[in-house]
């Protein structure tokens, strides 16, 4: 089939596979799970950045107030 279609039998059948795993005959990630799943990985290393931003501002603040008290 693929000789017809001039598409290589892996990619054909790769293509096969995504269709059977979307419509729930094979199992496997869906591409909306696939996609769920990268946005919230991108979304845990947002929020990863944030929370080293905010403990290093934490520790600054921290630090600035034990200076100004022993001062």
């Amino acid at each position: 089939m693929g000789e017809l279609l001039d598409v290589n039998a892996g990619t054909l059948r790769g293509w096969i596979e995504r269709v059977e795993v979307d419509s729930g005959v094979r199992p496997g990630t869906t591409g909306e799970e696939h996609a769920e799943i990268a946005r919230l990985k991108k979304e845990v290393a947002e929020l990863r950045r944030a929370n080293e931003i905010l403990k290093t501002a934490s520790a600054f603040f921290a630090a600035a107030e034990l200076d100004r008290r022993l001062s």
